[in-house]
């Protein structure tokens, strides 16, 4: 007979704890499995007294969505594992459909459906349902290569086997999508099913832009080459060549000014993604977060050298600095009057600005990855 763990983060659920633990328990004994119901508890009222009466296992945790589930999984013992939350939103009745994928063999990981499924009226913002999870799951199924609908469907179950291959570590609402990208990542099958969303009795922990961003966050760091060093790459090379070719088409100051200035902007901030992207992939490598890009990035950072990339950004800055220092001299020769060395100055800016990225780049990759070889 297979185990079965279901694990419920709570925070003051008191009004719904009950029906979740009563639904999980009618869904152990219409199945005949032996289970356990895990609720991780960072409550002020009686939610924790409620599930432990009930015969629920009650774990003490620390705020934070993720630190819930970490502390939750790390505490069960089934063969088989369920995660929702406990607030009744998701109706554990449905437990059935994870489970008949999950042990006829057909997938890894299931995952619910709210988008696919039925959402309660005013279950969901509509800001949520039809702008902010859609865009968070198309920019995961791009970056990532899977193809659900609601990456953040907190009602999922796996697998023992696909929770010991899944690296989880995040401690807050990242979590729902490190699970997916792991997943995917550790090429787990993944399955999905339609599900119904129901109201809340409690007011939402969710906050809408503060979470959003952590999934992006997440999302840039496993995939920096992607999303930062690619993009950043062609942003740089499209305003160089602007940059280097509009004043061969006469007097940008006459005729290309503002074009001048884009290609100028566009030159400075591709510099400045390519090495945000270097800065999240140093830290991907050193920490080991992802797999496919994480030989590109080895690949850098084998060839990173303090010293040479010093060199390079001093002379970028002393290129600046020198084109600066001619359009200064050209002012105090035209006895401090009006002065039209727009294209020399925006050189000067330029190159400045690069070779001061270059050389805070270096010394960040290096201070990043002091502790792996001395000998950088």
């Amino acid at each position: 007979m297979p185990m079965v763990s279901i694990v419920m983060p709570s925070m003051n659920e008191e009004s719904t704890i009950r029906t979740c633990i009563l639904k999980a328990m009618s869904f152990f004994e219409t199945r005949s499995l032996e289970g356990e119901i895990i609720v991780v508890d960072n409550s002020t009222d009686r939610t924790a007294e409620i599930a432990r009466s009930m015969g629920a296992v009650v774990i003490p945790s620390v705020k934070g969505y993720g630190n819930a589930y970490l502390k939750g999984l790390a505490r069960a013992t089934g063969d088989y594992i369920a995660i929702a939350d406990a607030d009744n939103t998701y109706d554990l009745n449905e437990l059935p459909m994870f489970f008949d994928i999950l042990m006829n063999g057909e997938a890894d990981f299931v995952i619910g459906s709210r988008l696919r499924g039925n959402i309660k009226k005013g279950a969901m913002p509509w800001l949520h349902q039809y702008i902010g999870n859609p865009f968070l799951t198309w920019l995961l199924n791009v970056l990532f290569g899977t193809s659900i609908s609601d990456a953040h469907c907190g009602m999922r179950a796996f697998t023992r086997e696909a929770l010991e291959k899944m690296n989880l570590k995040s401690h807050g609402m990242e979590l729902a999508s490190e699970m997916v990208i792991e997943a995917a990542d550790k090429g787990l099958r993944i399955k999905e099913v339609p599900i119904s969303y129901d109201l809340r009795d409690s007011p939402s922990k969710l906050r809408s832009l503060h979470d959003g961003w952590r999934h992006i966050r997440f999302m840039m760091l496993y995939r920096p080459v992607s999303f930062l060093l690619v993009p950043g790459t062609f942003v740089f090379l499209v305003g160089a060549a602007l940059l280097f070719t509009l004043p061969r088409m006469g007097n940008v100051a006459e005729t290309r000014l503002h074009s001048f200035i884009l290609a100028s902007m566009l030159t400075v901030i591709g510099s400045q993604l390519f090495a945000t992207g270097l800065y999240l992939g140093a830290y991907g490598y050193i920490n080991g977060l992802y797999v496919k890009e994480s030989s590109f990035i080895k690949k850098i950072m084998d060839y990173h050298s303090l010293e040479e990339e010093l060199f390079a950004g001093m002379v970028f800055l002393l290129a600046g600095i020198f084109i600066g220092l001619k359009v200064v001299f050209s002012w105090v020769s035209s006895g401090y009057g009006s002065l039209f060395q727009i294209q020399t100055a925006v050189f000067a800016m330029v190159f400045g600005s690069i070779g001061l990225q270059m050389i805070f780049t270096a010394i960040f990759l290096s201070v990043l990855m002091l502790g792996m070889d001395t000998d950088r």
